[in-house]
């Protein structure tokens, strides 16, 4: 069935719709993603506030939203947890005490030469630490301590160099992978809140050390984690308490222990080990959580296919006051955009590529690496578009935009086999990566 979309004044607004255009360019407003559904009266005063008329889509409008059902499953266990607690709960804003503006202090080319090395100590520093648990011994962490630190600098001269290659670098282990890319998504979340160099510290070190109790599970229970049985998803809820008596005497902080021990928990108490709820959840181990569950949802998988960047992005701005809260979800979008760095999209002339980086102020036109041409196939050497440049005076019917997100290993993709070539010298990825 078609979708047709229909001009409405914002007063007619119901709940259960879903709004597909503004009267106005979408960067001008707060709502973080182009095209979303109404979910509560907040949600039609917020769109009142800006807007004289919208654009809904007729075939996605919803039946209004009923509190006791979830979205289709996402992963197993997890999705089927959610269904009876869709509960909406609402919190005062989040308050950030002395928050600190960064400014991007480096170009992403010189940030990328450092960046490759440090997640190359990363990826060792939590080789050992697993090797010393496995041993039963108690783990040294002042070298994951140190790459924390390097993390952290990185993010806050230039936020877009080690998400980048974080999500293109090629990982064996999945354990290493996912905490290394959740602590990543987490340090770009919070330097978009403004917290400072300390609590980033914290935090980035307290996802990397996320994951450290699944060493205990069975291998096969982590390549399936989407699909456990009752009694195997149990089991696997001890992972967060595993990981806590893990690291007990090996003296760091309580800081980065409540995020190892708080990341599973959610903002309507649906999450483990303890479910608790709302403003009981330590505000680090809320961003943990909220980055981990995203990286759960892209992260490549053995049993399953994974959501496409935007997808996940939509799905966290349905689940705002429900799985996570309202502000931080928003900060989150904020931060890592509508395409977030290292996703893959075809443009609207047909060429495919990889999103780069993205501008705060343009959500929908980040700079993109181009790869294919418009009839896919393969570049002899990428060509870097920055869209909201290259759109910058264009008519509406003149400007090039992303039209679909495409699924991680889509044939002819792979930004290793390309150089970039832009404004400053050539600089070789797959050098990069490989570093």
């Amino acid at each position: 069935m078609g979708v047709r979309q229909k001009k409405i004044a914002v007063q007619d607004l119901e709940i259960g719709m879903f709004v597909s255009d503004l009267d106005r360019p979408w960067h001008q407003t707060p709502f973080p993603i182009q095209g979303f559904p109404i979910r509560s009266q907040d949600d039609i005063r917020s769109v009142v506030s800006y807007c004289k008329w919208v654009l809904i889509d007729v075939a996605e409008a919803r039946e209004k939203i009923d509190s006791g059902k979830a979205p289709g499953p996402v992963f197993g266990q997890r999705a089927r947890k959610m269904g009876g607690n869709r509960e909406v709960i609402q919190l005062p804003p989040l308050h950030i005490r002395e928050p600190v503006h960064y400014e991007t202090s480096t170009t992403m080319k010189r940030e990328l030469k450092v960046s490759g090395m440090i997640l190359a100590d990363a990826e060792i520093a939590l080789k050992r630490v697993s090797e010393t648990i496995q041993r039963q011994a108690t783990p040294d962490l002042r070298e994951v301590a140190g790459v924390t630190r390097n993390m952290v600098a990185s993010v806050v001269r230039n936020p877009d160099a080690l998400l980048w290659l974080s999500r293109t670098r090629q990982h064996d282990d999945f354990i290493y992978r996912h905490a290394m890319n959740t602590a990543v998504w987490a340090l770009v979340c919070g330097r978009e809140l403004g917290l400072n160099e300390g609590l980033l510290n914290h935090l980035g070190l307290g996802c990397l050390l996320s994951q450290t109790g699944k060493i205990e599970l069975p291998v096969d229970m982590l390549e399936n984690e989407d699909k456990l049985s009752p009694e195997q998803f149990a089991e696997y809820r001890t992972y967060v308490n595993r990981g806590v008596a893990m690291l007990d005497g090996s003296g760091v902080s309580r800081a980065v222990i409540s995020v190892v021990q708080g990341h599973r928990e959610r903002h309507n108490g649906s999450g483990f080990p303890e479910g608790i709820r709302g403003d009981r959840i330590p505000l680090l181990a809320k961003i943990a959580g909220l980055a981990e569950f995203f990286e759960n949802l892209i992260g490549p998988r053995a049993s399953s296919e994974p959501m496409t960047p935007a997808k996940a992005v939509r799905l966290l701005y349905d689940m705002r006051n429900i799985e996570f809260q309202e502000d931080l979800v928003e900060k989150f979008i904020q931060a890592v955009g509508i395409y977030p760095t290292g996703s893959l999209v075809q443009l609207n002339d047909g060429q495919r590529g990889i999103v780069v980086s993205h501008s705060p102020e343009r959500r929908l036109w980040p700079r993109v690496m181009v790869m294919t041409d418009q009839f896919q196939q393969p570049l002899k050497s990428a060509k870097v578009i920055d869209l909201a440049s290259f759109n910058a005076n264009k008519e509406a019917g003149e400007t090039l935009s992303i039209a679909e997100c495409l699924p991680d290993g889509t044939e002819g993709l792979n930004p290793g086999h390309y150089d970039v070539t832009g404004t400053e010298s050539r600089w070789n990825l797959a050098r990069l990566i490989g570093a």
